[in-house]
């Protein structure tokens, strides 16, 4: 190729950081990973049918009508050196199988909690412990509601207090935003450390 330099050193891409969004089905892993994407999001997103019916606890999240049975998938560039891609990991119990495949390479994990049901973000705390990938909880304000304080939800949760617990908003950018930088402050600190 004219004016080409065969000795010339390609240019290396941007470093990419995979993180995975977690959680509890319906706490808002979708929403989140859409709200702070760059690109058109991936979602794999099927309507709850008659077949969830008695598997599927809606208590509190009535309204659903769709839900991840793959991943969501999206992209954040950070700098020209850096770039984020977002891995949303299905809710629902059935689909846990996915998460082992999910987490390879994963450098840490936002875990998405709705107050409203605790309960459904327990397996997500403890899958990140048990691998030692590290985390952040983002407390998910539906309807901009948050009830309890960050160090009530930490002690209720029995989190060590290395591990940040944030309110947020996965419906706003910004307040996603603000997760992921506590995660990347995370794992920058651990890595200085």
């Amino acid at each position: 190729m004219a004016g080409s330099d065969p000795t010339a050193t390609p240019a290396a891409g941007p470093d990419t950081v995979k993180i995975l969004v977690a959680g509890g089905f319906g706490v808002g892993k979708t929403t989140m990973v859409g709200s702070v994407s760059e690109i058109a999001p991936l979602r794999t997103e099927e309507p709850l049918t008659v077949a969830g019916l008695g598997v599927d606890d809606l208590r509190g999240i009535e309204e659903k009508r769709a839900t991840t049975v793959a991943l969501d998938f999206g992209r954040i560039t950070v700098s020209d050196d850096l770039v984020l891609y977002l891995f949303g990991t299905p809710g629902q119990q059935r689909f846990w199988f996915m998460w082992n495949d999910l987490a390879l390479g994963a450098l840490g994990a936002v875990v998405l909690l709705d107050v409203r049901r605790p309960e459904t973000s327990f397996a997500a705390i403890d899958f990140f412990e048990r691998r030692g990938i590290p985390f952040v909880v983002a407390v998910n304000g539906f309807h901009g509601h948050h009830p309890y304080p960050p160090e009530e939800i930490r002690e209720s949760l029995a989190l060590p207090e290395d591990v940040p617990v944030l309110l947020c908003d996965a419906r706003e950018r910004e307040s996603c935003r603000d997760v992921l930088i506590a995660l990347i402050d995370r794992l920058i600190a651990r890595v200085a450390g």
